[in-house]
């Protein structure tokens, strides 16, 4: 036990993952909830030296990024919501097998032949969407497994009208989309879609509002922010006009600034 303790300790106590290019931030102790799974192996009885990391030193695990956000639901709190209409049962099953949590790969296979039952029965698929997976205790409490927060999504675009109004206006290409909220949270939601060359080396815990994403589309966001759980609380916006000359009859250039508020309430 004292072995153990020895080489726990040798890893920082809020950790950063990237798995299969997809980053997370969590503390050791989630990682580690699960005696005897290979997370719980790897930062408990190895040491950080011994796991491979990415170029910007995080730990490095070669498995479906998106699907992990599942596995690492039911290490906090021992059991999992699926989303409605989730399709990759079998695939979290994998998953659940790698990453040796036998608990969560029964339910599953339970859950997917459920499923296989009702597709060939021609009856509409719908209790294996909302069904929790529960602890080996038997408990079945909702938890979405993740923290409760707000992530404020900006742009800036432009577009000129000409002097005829009727005529369509033309848009330029969206310049940046920002993003401004805390650091941990940030990277859960955008990961390796996130550029912090604005804001490097930040704490997890800390807030930062020069992060940006390289996305050329805010439905790319927010389709992310949907599937962490997100949703749209309130926007804002203003915008300024100007002419290209001291001619009224010039295109008019408008520049607006948008900011869009987005809510995830855990409790």
């Amino acid at each position: 036990m004292a072995q153990i303790v020895s080489q726990s300790s040798n890893f920082p106590e809020i950790v950063e993952l990237n798995v299969g290019g997809q980053v997370y931030v969590t503390r050791r102790e989630t990682l580690t909830a699960v005696p005897n799974s290979l997370l719980w192996t790897k930062f408990t009885q190895g040491s950080p030296r011994d796991l491979p990391k990415d170029s910007k030193g995080r730990f490095f695990f070669d498995r479906d990024g998106f699907l992990f956000r599942y596995i690492l639901d039911y290490l906090r709190d021992s059991e999992l919501f699926l989303p409605e209409f989730f399709k990759e049962k079998r695939g979290l099953q994998k998953e659940a097998d790698f990453f040796q949590l036998p608990e969560l790969s029964r339910r599953l296979a339970a859950a997917s032949k459920d499923s296989s039952c009702t597709e060939d029965s021609g009856e509409p698929e719908e209790s294996e969407l909302t069904s929790p997976v529960t602890s080996p205790s038997g408990r079945t409490l909702r938890s979405p497994g993740a923290v409760s927060g707000y992530i404020t999504i900006g742009y800036r675009g432009s577009y000129t009208i000409g002097r005829d109004i009727q005529a369509d206006a033309k848009f330029r290409r969206v310049a940046r989309i920002t993003v401004c909220s805390k650091i941990s949270l940030a990277k859960e939601v955008f990961g390796e879609t996130l550029n912090e060359s604005r804001d490097p080396d930040r704490p997890p815990d800390k807030y930062t509002s020069r992060y940006y994403l390289k996305y050329n589309f805010l439905e790319q966001a927010f389709d992310r922010l949907a599937e962490a759980g997100f949703h749209m609380v309130a926007c804002n916006s203003t915008g300024t006009c100007s002419y290209g000359s001291n001619d009224p009859g010039e295109d008019k250039l408008w520049t607006s600034y948008t900011e869009y508020v987005f809510s995830r309430r855990t409790d």
